[in-house]
């Protein structure tokens, strides 16, 4: 199977070969993965390093760069490692997020912003720990924000980014697991904005995005062998929300819960639950999430404030 950031890596490179003017500025290191079976990409080896560039770390730079082109209408990349997702912020919030509406329009912006986070992973410190910086970009009208979760999703999403005439934040989380679908070999794209329901239920509705869908396989597992019917949605994409695919799953199980990896308090999910409550009053609804404080250095710490398979079936038992 391959990877997340094999997949991610592939979908890019498929458009590459399809449009010869997209080019790609890739932070400190060269844009390199590989599968069992397949055949190694290394995006600098087969595109020169003119479309793909990779120096010192320099993350207004990179994105920068990557936007000044999407202003004139070239399709660009700008990729940035994890410690550094908010860098770039005011370049992205104040800039790619307002200049095509400032337009009415007329203009495109096509620009794919890769935010890199950490997993989360014990013993990186706050100092080296990044996640849930996803909120402040989904937070900035103008801007779509992708977060996929499975290799399928990976490659569709960059497509997908690669084609809109919108900037696109794509956020992509260091070491991501593999779970979920296998990417096809062939080109596809998977719809900004669409979520995916990875299991039907009736009992209870639970949604999450990124990360934190491993832990909602997990769980779902769980659940599933005591008899428990939960509907499991991906979000995929945070900016634009799918309301549709939610509210339809809460209307029929009268109970939402909902988790992510990302700190508590004025996170995504918390926007969902405010949607969830406006929409349909008398709901059941609880959210889980990392507590209101900067990563700790232990390990033990670190994992007893994270959200994991347990928590969330707790949750939900409570719930129902």
């Amino acid at each position: 199977m391959k990877s997340f950031f094999y997949a991610e890596l592939e979908g890019i490179q498929a458009e590459m070969r399809k449009d010869p003017n997209i080019f790609m500025f890739f932070e400190y290191q060269i844009p390199v993965a590989a599968a069992p079976g397949k055949p190694i990409i290394n995006l600098e080896k087969e595109f020169g390093r003119l479309r793909v560039n990779h120096a010192g770390l320099d993350e207004i730079w990179y994105i920068g760069a990557a936007m000044g082109a999407g202003m004139t209408g070239q399709r660009a990349i700008g990729h940035i490692p994890s410690m550094t997702p908010l860098v770039p912020f005011e370049l992205i919030a104040w800039h790619a997020g307002r200049l095509r509406h400032m337009t009415g329009g007329q203009a495109t912006f096509p620009v794919l912003l890769i935010i890199q986070e950490s997993n989360m992973a014990p013993g990186s410190a706050g100092q080296h720990s990044c996640y849930g910086e996803e909120k402040y970009y989904a937070g900035t009208p103008g801007i779509k924000v992708v977060v996929p979760s499975t290799p399928y999703d990976a490659k569709g999403l960059a497509i997908a980014a690669l084609r809109d005439p919108d900037p696109v934040v794509y956020i992509e989380t260091r070491g991501m697991p593999t779970i979920g679908e296998d990417a096809p070999d062939e080109a596809y794209e998977v719809p900004i904005g669409k979520a995916k329901i990875i299991s039907e239920g009736k009992d209870i509705t639970l949604v999450g995005f990124g990360l934190i869908m491993e832990q909602m396989y997990k769980a779902l597992d769980k659940m599933k062998s005591e008899g428990i019917s939960a509907e499991v949605i991906d979000l995929r994409t945070i900016n634009p929300l799918d309301d549709e695919t939610v509210m339809n799953s809460v209307k029929k199980t009268g109970k939402l819960l909902c988790a992510e990896s990302g700190y508590y308090s004025l996170g995504v999910m918390a926007e969902v639950v405010a949607r969830t409550a406006e929409a349909l009053p008398g709901t059941k609804i609880k959210r889980i999430a990392f507590p209101d404080s900067p990563p700790p250095g232990s390990p033990e710490m670190m994992n007893w404030m994270k959200v994991d398979a347990g928590k969330i079936y707790n949750a939900a038992k409570k719930l129902l």
